[in-house]
């Protein structure tokens, strides 16, 4: 059992992978329910796709933890969970009175993790967003075209990743207790988890040391890793071309793999450059990316992106189209591997969501909607807490639930 103190994204994230793997989930709130019910509506009245999509196969319950008895319910809580997690703000968890030692009184075994915008230090007080954790983890910095801005990436690596990050660590915590019958404390930052996303970058900036980065496209390089558009930053180049008809996401991104060079020159009319010294090899190429990729774009630009998929697949050329959102929500094979999901949902109708990325073959997900406010407060404070009927009616009334 998964005792789900979180809110927004980065907690409601690893607690919902927990579900999909198997977890019993029980999402606490605060009566007013998570903040992000209400955010970005597109119905109004109902649970937005924001809160849906962060919060599938989670049990809700209400609980007013300010209040005497809210706390007296939570202690219950905590020791009969084997997980708690929790990214409200530094301290906030230890001011209602259930600091680490207190809830390692209350039940030895449970592990608790919290994430946090950032670890001690300076930056510790700091309120901490998706792009704050993008901009100080290293990603806006190496992120953008040469001479242009710092760029957020639109993946969430800052709380959906940080997420990730803190599920590996509940569960490696979970197996330690299989040996010594002890929880323990888990903490990730997203600052933290960011910067592990971007430490090809760390690495480019340490290998600076030595001269310019010859994978790079950029011209000129000072003591900071540059921006490259979308180069691969890899051992092997990579752009993104322009298809037909030059629409915004009429691109296909191709890796130029040194025994993709010779069928690659081929199907963009150039056959003589597979035996050109000075195109032949990998060497010989790095200087000349940009003129590389336009040669490339003067073909590709003349048919559409899944005309231009099917010629480099077929000759092994590692590619893949830019997909839009509308086609992700489109695809057949995501539907297939039940990535991209239709769940029912008795307020709002059916909507899709993004399924459980990681496939166990004893253990297949089936995606339950997100519960509605407060829906299993019955099914825990009576039924598994032991309370009576009459007191559930005096807990509402007196706004503990």
């Amino acid at each position: 059992r998964v005792l789900d103190m979180t809110h927004v994204q980065s907690g409601p994230s690893a607690t919902q992978l927990l579900a999909w793997l198997g977890a019993d989930v029980v999402k606490l709130e605060a009566p007013g329910g998570d903040i992000t019910r209400r955010q970005l509506r597109d119905v109004p009245g109902v649970d937005s796709l924001y809160f849906t999509m962060l919060n599938a196969n989670k049990r809700s319950i209400t609980l007013n933890t300010k209040t005497p008895r809210g706390r007296e319910i939570l202690t219950d809580l905590i020791a009969r969970s084997d997980v708690m997690v929790e990214n409200f703000g530094p301290g906030a968890i230890d001011r209602m009175g259930f600091t680490w030692e207190r809830i390692q009184e209350i039940n030895p075994r449970i592990v608790y993790a919290s994430i946090k915008g950032f670890g001690d230090g300076p930056y510790t007080a700091f309120k901490a967003y998706e792009v704050v954790a993008q901009a100080m983890g290293g990603s806006m910095a190496t992120t953008g075209f040469e001479g242009g801005p710092p760029m957020a990436t639109g993946a969430q690596i800052g709380d959906s990743g940080t997420g990730v990050h803190a599920v590996a660590g509940i569960l490696a915590a979970l197996y330690q207790r299989t040996h010594t019958g002890r929880g323990q404390r888990v903490q990730v930052a997203m600052q933290h988890a960011v910067l592990n996303l971007c430490r090809v970058k760390l690495r480019d900036q340490q290998r600076l040391a030595h001269g310019p980065l010859a994978e790079y496209p950029n011209e000129d390089f000072t003591d900071e890793v540059p921006r490259s558009g979308n180069a691969s930053g890899g051992g092997q180049p990579g752009w993104a071309v322009k298809c037909a008809p030059g629409g915004p996401n009429d691109y296909v991104y191709v890796i130029v793999q040194p025994v993709g060079w010779q069928p690659l020159a081929q199907l963009i009319g150039h056959p003589e450059l597979a035996d050109d010294p000075e195109w032949a090899t990998p060497e010989a190429r790095l200087p000349k990316l940009a003129k590389m990729f336009q040669l490339i774009e003067e073909w590709t630009t003349t048919q559409p992106k899944w005309r231009v998929l099917e010629e480099l697949n077929r000759h092994n050329i590692p590619c893949g189209p830019i997909l839009s959102t509308k086609e992700i929500i489109d695809d057949e094979s995501l539907k297939a591997n039940e990535i991209v999901v239709d769940v029912d949902h008795p307020e709002r109708g059916t909507y899709t969501t993004v399924g459980n990325p990681l496939k166990l073959s004893d253990s297949p997900t089936t995606i339950h909607r997100s519960p509605l406010l407060g829906e299993h407060n019955h099914d825990i404070y009576t039924t598994e807490l032991g309370l009576s009927a009459e007191e559930l009616t005096g807990l509402r009334t007196d706004g503990v639930i």
